[in-house]
């Protein structure tokens, strides 16, 4: 399955706007507050615009919070969908947790704005979990295909379990920086965190190869 069909992908970002500005801004208030815990005064402050330029641009929350979803999944395609996912022997499953990896590095506000939209049930989160479900089932389809997962493996779990890891540690990362050098949003802690994954999953899952 080719991951692009799943999400949309960005081919011009082009500079930010006003508007983005305005977008983004709303997307760390809602990460941080939810959506009905944010005004959209709130949303203009930290936005450092009036309250009309948002309504001009937006017209309602709804329709703010709408333009927010859109973004937050073409930032998870411009990671995950952008290129083909390399075909086995090679290790894809590694190069998709990497992908991953790459948007809690250089977006951790759609991390947080996903994560409460997965706890709450909203539409948004249930998309991306579920586009990342079938991109997981594909890879692992593709390796069974080429005889190089162990015969014991839970084809189920195989591909909930990535997702488990990711989401959880996304959900227990104030917990986890307690017992952590570095928080875990640092760059090195996060190789760290995506190379133990990759470890598991490959030692735990995948036929041996020695």
């Amino acid at each position: 399955m080719d991951p692009r069909s799943l999400f949309p992908v960005r081919t011009d970002p082009g500079e930010p706007s006003t508007a983005d500005r305005i977008r983004d801004a709303a997307l760390c208030c809602f990460a941080a507050h939810g959506a009905s815990g944010t005004s959209l005064r709130a949303i203009a402050e930290t936005a450092e615009v009036s309250i009309g330029l948002v309504q001009h641009h937006f017209g309602t929350k709804a329709r703010l919070r709408a333009a927010v979803d859109e973004h937050v999944l073409r930032v998870v395609g411009d990671a995950v969908a952008s290129a083909p996912l390399p075909a086995p022997p090679r290790d894809a499953l590694a190069e998709l947790g990497h992908r991953v990896t790459s948007i809690m590095t250089g977006h951790p506000e759609v991390v947080g704005y996903l994560v409460r939209a997965m706890i709450e049930g909203e539409a948004v989160g249930s998309a991306v979990f579920d586009g990342l479900v079938a991109i997981s089932a594909g890879q692992w389809d593709r390796l069974a295909d080429h005889g190089l997962l162990a015969s014991d493996v839970d084809r189920t779990w195989a591909v909930l379990h990535p997702l488990v890891l990711v989401l959880g540690t996304a959900i227990l990362r104030p917990h986890l920086d307690r017992h952590l050098p570095e928080p875990l949003t640092d760059p090195a802690q996060l190789r760290r965190w995506d190379d133990a994954v990759a470890a598991l999953l490959s030692r735990g899952l995948l036929r041996g190869t020695d």
